[in-house]
């Protein structure tokens, strides 16, 4: 009888461990979609953030340019100057 008692309990606990937990379902469900958002919103962040150094190193080299091409026509004038007067 014992035999019988033990094998109907983990019969038991067998069926209830496959038994379908809607509820847990969900919960794992949601933290993947949770997790799925949060990665992107991470990638999205990376490629914004990277887009803006990218941004600001053009601007930054366009500034560069733009002071050496002020330069160089300030040392043009100069050394025209000094020819004429030559």
């Amino acid at each position: 009888m014992k035999k019988i008692a033990v094998t109907v309990a983990v019969l038991a606990l067998g069926l209830a461990a496959c038994t379908k937990n809607d509820a847990d379902n969900a919960a794992v469900n949601e933290t993947a979609v949770e997790n799925a958002a949060e990665a992107d919103v991470n990638a999205a962040t990376t490629t914004a953030d990277e887009a803006l150094d990218a941004a600001g190193n053009g601007v930054e080299a366009t500034v560069d340019a733009t002071g050496n091409a002020v330069g160089n026509a300030a040392d043009a004038t100069e050394d025209a100057a000094r020819n004429a007067t030559n």
